[in-house]
This record gives C-alpha cells, structure tokens and sequence, in this order.
C-alpha cells in the first residue's frame, strides 16, 4: 500500500447539510458525540496500511485543518506518511474554485503527480462505513482495470438515487447511467448473487450503486483528466467517457454497512442508529479495525441521578436529574435537573463552563452551556456549545418540514429543529 495515494473530497458548500456547515467544512461536521465526518476515510485509510493522504476542501475550512493538524501525526518515526489539506485556490493557470470532484483533481495532478506512486484510491469525506481499502486495490490490481468503482447493492427504491453500473459475471463495468428511473433502471438489473450475496439478498438488491469511492490507475487518472480537459464530474462524465473510449472499468461490490451523510435528515438518522440494541447497523467498538479522532483527555462523565435509556454519552459530560432516551451526547454536555431529552443528538461543547461562571451569567441574565432546568427537547440536533434557557420546549409542536429563523438561532430541516452553533434560546421559548 505504501504505492497508493489517497485523495479525500471534502465536497462543496454542503447546502444540504446546512446549518451544520454555516461555521465548518462538510468533512468537519461532528460524528457520533466525539468523532468527525473526516475520520472515517482517514481511520480506513491508516487501518489499510494507507498513510499519504490529501483532503481537498474549499468552504469553511478552518476548523477542519485545526482537528487534522491537532490529531493525525504520521510522520512519527521519520516516515513518510502525512495528512494534508489542500484548499482551493485560484492561480493565472486556474483561475477559478473548485467546480466539481475531477476539476478538483485536475487543479492540483501537478502535486499528485510528482508522487512515485501507482495507484490513486479517490474518497469522499461524508460517508460512514468500513472498509479495508487494501482489499479493494488489490482487487483493482489483480483484474489489471484501468479505473474500480466501489459497488454497493440496492434495491430499486435506492438505485434511483445513485449512478448504477451494469456489469458481466466477472465484474467488467458494461454501462453506467446516472440516477435512471422507470424502464432505463430495470435495464441495469444484475444478478448480485455473483458478488457473494445470498440469494435472498440478491433479490432484494439487484442494482450496483456507484459509492463515489474510486482507484485509479495513475496512466489512466491523468490521461482522462488531460483529455477531457471541460469534464468537471467523475460520475457524471468522465467514468461514461472512460467506458466508451474502451478503458478496462471494473466494480467492486461492498456488501456492508455504508451511510450517505449527504441530508440533515441523512445525519440525524445515522447518528441515532449508533445507539440501536442490541447491535447496531455500524459500530465505533472494533478493536481491530478502530475510527479515529483527537485524544481530547477529559474527565470521566458524572450522572447525578440522571435515567439513561439506549443512548451513548461523550466523556466529559455532567448529567443531573433528567431524562434521556434515545440520544447522542457529544463531549462536555450540560443537562439540567427536570430535563427531557429525547431522539435527540447533542452535539457538546468545545470547553467547560465553572460553577461560578455558571452563575454569574445567570445573575447577569444570561445563559449557561447546555441544556437549562425543566426544558424538553425531542427529535432535534443541538449544534456545539448552544445555550438552552430554562423551561425550554423543542418539539416542533407544528410539525414544519422546513424553516429558516436564525434570527432566533434555529432551522428545521426535515422536520428536525437545528439549533445553529453558539446560539442561546432563551427561557420559555417555544419551538
């Protein structure tokens, strides 16, 4: 593996994901109360013996470059190993952003390029999943491909959201569609069962979505990028043009776990599964093949009288009497006594409040961190170190799929309320 370089998109503005993405890159959105969306593809990269890393970000970057800087060190040891972020900048070559995944590439293959290596594994920084990235290179190896797309299998609900391949028994790509519906899906069916599936699964799932997660080999990576100099999208152009100038495409088909982090509602759904019993669909407790993210050396979280039910509570964390059900808490939460929480993801803070801070901002009329006496807050996302009064309901008693009210420190996308970063909401507010 020490022949592969890995390219980690850190994707656009991330709309969709918004408000989460007001203050940070996409890559950089909290994960899970401790981790973030940029420590999936690094921890599966180091666990793959993959240790030169780019990540290619252009929005709100800051506070991604601070975690990777803060937590990834792989240069130890006098190695050559490193992770790098590599922002959009415009150049008299170049003079515009980033204008999609191969235009991002292509802006920077004179960097790639003076790498002595063979092949380049292209990631994307919004998924969960784990995956043994060496498997799939020497897949992509040993079938001597010029380009592997990773494959997922879905069923006809699903595929309609992806770009599908149609593929021979062997693997060999034959067509790619993007995002086809009605009869130009049914054309893309394959029988899956010849990856592996079981036969019921097989019928359950017959399309192969593209996963937007690709190895290049490096002749074919360059000579695409120079010869279709306009094409700005892998899925879209360039993998369609590579198939018809007769590159040799294959698929490898990944059978497991694996979450488009693309939506709020997208988020808020992966999140909350992690705390499924008695197993959910992925977990961070796999000694062998562990998520990573910076060591933050917290004290051990205190529960004063508090009833925690099927939840996962961040270190750092002080929980008086209250209700939890159903919920993530992220590091250095605050919840007060008479507190109900509920399918709830918490998101922490990124320092402690004292007591005598505490209540000198509650003498003054203001609003301590976390989450005030007597409040309520069901199926909503709390952003880092907002400020919930007392008495507090968060429900959305209306049932709103979709609002902008930052003047008010809040959006509802989804129909899940998103309490912005740093916003208070102050005692009695209704949402």
């Amino acid at each position: 593996m020490k022949r592969v370089l890995s390219i980690i998109l850190g994707g656009g503005a991330g709309t969709r994901l918004y408000p989460l993405t007001k203050m940070r890159a996409k890559p950089a959105v909290p994960l899970a109360g401790k981790y973030r969306l940029i420590d999936i593809p690094i921890s599966n990269c180091i666990n793959s013996n993959i240790t030169k890393m780019y990540v290619l970000t252009q929005f709100n970057s800051a506070s991604l470059n601070r975690h990777l800087s803060q937590t990834y060190d792989l240069s130890a040891g006098f190695g050559q190993g490193f992770v790098e972020v590599l922002a959009a900048q415009q150049t008299p070559e170049s003079p515009s952003w980033f204008e999609g995944t191969a235009d991002a590439v292509r802006k920077y293959q004179w960097l790639f390029q003076e790498w002595d290596v063979d092949e380049y594994l292209i990631l994307s920084g919004d998924q969960l999943y784990r995956m043994d990235y060496s498997l799939f290179v020497e897949h992509h190896r040993k079938s001597g491909a010029d380009l592997t797309v990773a494959a997922l299998p879905v069923d006809p609900k699903q595929a309609e959201s992806f770009g599908l391949m149609r593929t021979d028994e062997n693997g060999a790509i034959q067509e790619f569609r993007e995002k086809p519906k009605g009869d130009s899906l049914k054309e893309m069916a394959v029988n899956t069962a010849r990856f592996g599936l079981s036969p019921e699964s097989a019928q359950e799932k017959p399309y192969l979505a593209s996963m937007g997660i690709y190895v290049f080999s490096r002749k074919a990576l360059f000579g695409l990028l120079n010869d279709y100099p306009t094409y700005k999208d892998f899925g879209k152009e360039l993998i369609p043009e590579a198939l018809k100038s007769g590159m040799n495409l294959r698929s490898y088909v990944f059978d497991d776990y694996w979450e488009d982090i693309g939506t709020i509602g997208a988020f808020y759904e992966a999140n909350l599964a992690l705390t499924e019993q008695p197993k959910p669909p992925f977990s961070f407790y796999d000694e062998d093949f562990p998520i990573y993210t910076r060591p933050r050396y917290l004290p051990p979280s205190k529960l004063v009288d508090a009833q925690i039910i099927d939840s996962s509570i961040g270190e750092g964390t002080i929980l008086k009497s209250c209700s939890i059900n159903h919920c993530v808490l992220g590091v250095r939460s605050r919840v007060e006594n008479n507190v109900v929480l509920q399918d709830s993801l918490l998101m922490g803070s990124d320092f402690f409040e004292s007591t005598s801070e505490r209540e000198e901002l509650r003498q003054n009329g203001g609003t301590p961190l976390g989450v005030g006496e007597g409040s309520t807050v069901k199926r909503s996302i709390l952003d880092k170190n907002t400020r919930i009064g007392r008495n507090v309901t968060i429900v959305n008693k209306d049932n709103v799929e979709e609002a902008d009210r930052p003047e008010l420190g809040f959006y509802i996308r989804n129909g899940i309320v998103v309490v912005v970063k740093n916003a208070t909401i102050p005692d009695g507010m209704v949402i």
